[in-house]
């Protein structure tokens, strides 16, 4: 099969090495916004203007839509839907279920398969916390996140006027995680499960306390959690904050039995040297499964709640059974 990225920074730079890796799928090319000239691709794929992409169309199977939560994704989704299959990770979770709507709209109108919100979270955290749930009705569900990087997060920081790059980090409370991982089930806010710690390069003359406000009281982002905002130098940030990990733990409390005397508790871990580069491995397998459903002559928005895990893989079922049952 073929893909095709539309947008070059980091999801979309990882997305190319990581189809190089899938024997059954190469990279039809890039899609950028900006001077396709002056953009030089790892594995020498082509590099196109995202203005003219209509022109592509019927040339590639999935467009891969490398762009960020906070503003492109909600715009640039249900746009290509409506021309081409698709898969995205945007990772906004208390908006997934408005841009699943605009999403389906947009891909049904064009019989188009979308798949949203892919990743580790949303996206394998998610499936973990279903499987749980389902496997113990009876229970508690805890995530927890970093430390790390969020992508997401640090790119919102990025369009505050006077921001020229920002890092943020996600850290779990340790006596929250200990709490949890040692048995007990605490009721626990948002506030009480993570800090944030925001680095931030700020433009020559850029008022910080304005930069700082907008950051702390961020819906969605920052408002709900204990945030601080470091400011440095663009050479300590390139220093000190170059690389991109991330990880994080689910877990799922739960009792069985007549009265609940047996206690039980999944944990599953991540721990990510590099967050874009895993992103892109869960972007990559759901492109092969959009591809699949639109073979089968299936149209709409999915999530990864709605996709077989045997569509996730090139192998065929038998090997499946065979190799992973």
């Amino acid at each position: 099969m073929k893909i095709a990225i539309y947008g070059y920074g980091n999801i979309g730079r990882a997305v190319e090495l990581a189809a190089a890796q899938n024997d059954d799928m190469e990279t039809y090319g890039v899609f950028t916004r900006r001077s396709p000239e002056n953009i030089h691709t790892v594995t020498g794929v082509p590099v196109y203007a995202a203005k003219d992409i209509l022109a592509h169309k019927g040339s590639f199977d999935v467009l891969v839509i490398c762009g960020g939560s906070a503003t492109d994704l909600p715009e640039m989704t249900p746009r290509l839907a409506a021309d081409f299959c698709v898969v995205d990770s945007f990772d906004t979770h208390a908006r997934i279920p408005e841009h699943f709507a605009n999403v389906n709209a947009a891909a049904k109108a064009g019989r188009n398969v979308a798949v949203i919100s892919g990743g580790w979270d949303p996206g394998m955290f998610s499936v973990t916390r279903l499987y749980s749930s389902a496997i113990l009705p009876v229970g508690q569900d805890y995530t927890f996140w970093g430390r790390g990087v969020s992508q997401g997060h640090s790119d919102a920081i990025r369009r505050i006027p006077g921001v020229l790059d920002a890092r943020q980090y996600t850290v779990p409370v340790p006596e929250a995680l200990e709490a949890v991982r040692s048995g007990e089930t605490p009721e626990l806010t948002t506030r009480q499960k993570h800090t944030r710690e925001c680095y931030v390069v700020a433009e020559e003359g850029a008022d910080r306390d304005a930069i700082t406000e907008a950051i702390v009281t961020m819906p969605n982002y920052f408002a709900d959690y204990d945030t601080t905002v470091t400011f440095i130098s663009m050479e300590e940030m390139k220093r000190d904050h170059a690389s991109l990990p991330h990880g994080g733990y689910v877990f799922r409390t739960g009792t069985t039995g007549a009265d609940g005397e047996h206690r039980h508790m999944i944990e599953y871990h991540l721990t990510l040297d590099s967050n874009p580069e895993f992103t892109a491995g869960v972007l990559v397998c759901l492109a092969r499964a959009a591809k699949k459903l639109y073979d089968r002559g299936e149209c709409g928005c999915r999530t990864i709640f709605d996709i077989a895990p045997a569509d996730l893989s090139a192998l065929s079922p038998e090997e499946l059974r065979a190799h992973y049952l």
